[in-house]
């Protein structure tokens, strides 16, 4: 095994006027050395390309999960699926990425478009075997996998954007290539690269999609720890313990609570700075303690990451308020989204008094509620969450 992890993330938009996104991505992780990711374009639009692609791309990647070969995943689906009374088809298209010891991809595509791998930051042509399953044409490449590699999958509404309106023959496979390339550098996470060319499909769409549209982008990239320290312990003979803990660990350190940056700037040995400079008026300053990456306030501010943290995996919408901003939940957002793989929660389950006000929306269950859902959150990101409560 090597200290490399993948990053995923996707985005889609319907068909414009539907409800339902004809398109579908599955992710499943059969173990801590393999992840499929398999993304389906149902036929047409609306709620039977919903039903076509879920059932698809549930199917594929539960087999592939449990080591069943190609053959026997397409020959199920083409059983498994009704078969179109228009076009004669049974079943819809599907890009898989098989990611093997976070050493090799294996990528079988059939019908979608041909997935991009931008390597150092450029195009790289990679090679593929056409593989013939129940008359069908199957492409599958096997590939070495690279620090910083950048694959691309991507359902047809993505090069059909701009047909009639900004192109004549939609956005070619060049022009996204270049597309990407551009953006690559910027450092940005998979999901947001994901939003980023899905909304410029909406954009050669004028708004108004004329199929759906779905990119799913894997970066490879290398495991980042990250520590976080929330509220102090409940017995106060414990504070030693979880500070040594705590700091012993490697990567980046964070500390959320008036009470708790205390307690570790004491057992530091050094003195905890406040700063009355308010980025903004609904996320308390941030304070500084020698040794230690990021101190914030407790509760609002991790309410406040928990708010970015269900927008990023939905519409991430709010990217644009965190991704530059120096307030407290801005800052710890951009460590956990961005920069974490892996991520350690020491959890104080000491009461606060001030939080035992009838008249506050707060009491000791919303501390231990904001963790659970938030580690949640960061799970459905990709990251290995591991929580400790003293």
């Amino acid at each position: 095994m090597n200290d490399l992890c993948a990053d995923i993330g996707y985005k889609s938009i319907n068909h414009y006027g539907e409800q339902l996104c004809g398109d579908h991505v599955d992710i499943v992780e059969p173990d801590e050395s393999s992840t499929v990711i398999v993304l389906s374009d149902g036929l047409g639009s609306g709620v039977k390309a919903s039903i076509l692609s879920t059932l698809t791309s549930k199917i594929i990647s539960t087999m592939m999960a449990e080591g069943l070969p190609l053959e026997e995943c397409v020959s199920t689906i083409a059983a498994t699926l009704p078969v179109c009374s228009v076009r004669g088809v049974a079943y819809s298209t599907f890009t898989i990425i098989h990611l093997k010891n976070n050493q090799t991809a294996e990528i079988i595509q059939y019908d979608n478009p041909q997935v991009i791998l931008i390597r150092d930051g450029v195009n790289y042509d990679y090679k593929s075997t056409e593989m013939n399953i129940g008359g069908k044409k199957i492409l599958k490449s096997v590939i070495k996998l690279q620090e910083n590699d950048i694959f691309v999958a991507m359902s047809d509404g993505c090069p059909h954007a701009g047909i009639g309106i900004a192109y004549n023959f939609g956005w070619k496979r060049e022009d996204i290539i270049g597309f990407i390339e551009s953006v690559a550098p910027l450092g940005y996470t998979a999901k947001t690269l994901s939003t980023v060319l899905v909304d410029e499909c909406d954009r050669l769409y004028g708004g108004k999609p004329g199929d759906d549209a779905t990119a799913c982008i894997v970066k490879i990239r290398r495991r980042e720890p990250m520590n976080m320290l929330f509220g102090p312990p409940s017995n106060r003979d414990d504070a030693n313990r979880m500070m040594a803990l705590f700091f012993s660990k490697e990567g980046k350190h964070i500390i959320c609570g008036g009470t708790t940056s205390s307690i570790a700037a004491k057992y530091l040995n050094k003195p905890l700075k406040a700063t009355l400079a308010f980025e903004r008026s609904d996320v308390p300053p941030i304070a500084e303690i020698e040794g230690v990456d990021l101190v914030t306030e407790g509760v609002i501010t991790v309410n406040k990451v928990l708010e970015y943290a269900k927008d990023y995996l939905d519409e991430n919408k709010y990217y644009e308020h965190w991704s530059f901003k120096k307030d407290g939940a801005s800052l710890i957002s951009r460590l956990l989204f961005e920069e974490a793989t892996d991520i350690n929660f020491y959890v104080g389950k000491a009461i606060n008094p001030a939080h035992q006000n009838p008249e506050l929306p707060i009491n000791f269950n919303i501390k231990m509620n904001l963790v659970e859902e938030l580690s949640k959150c960061l799970r459905k990101m990709g990251k290995r969450i591991k929580v400790s409560y003293f």
